[in-house]
């Protein structure tokens, strides 16, 4: 359990998690619009979860 609570509070997912919520924000606020949100979030997400597969390559 701990070492899962230890990969989740690494730099990258702390990095992907706040500008996930920073984006929600500038989108609800109306400063984003919504396309470029989604082009956005894919980026993050995509980014994220292609390191995350890099990783377990490797292992």
């Amino acid at each position: 359990m701990k070492e899962k609570l230890a990969k989740l509070i690494d730099v990258k997912s702390i990095m992907t998690l706040s500008l996930t919520a920073g984006f929600v924000i500038l989108t609800c606020m109306g400063d984003i619009s919504n396309q470029d949100y989604m082009d956005i979030f894919k980026l993050i997400v995509i980014f994220y979860f292609g390191t995350q597969a890099g990783k377990k390559k490797e292992e």
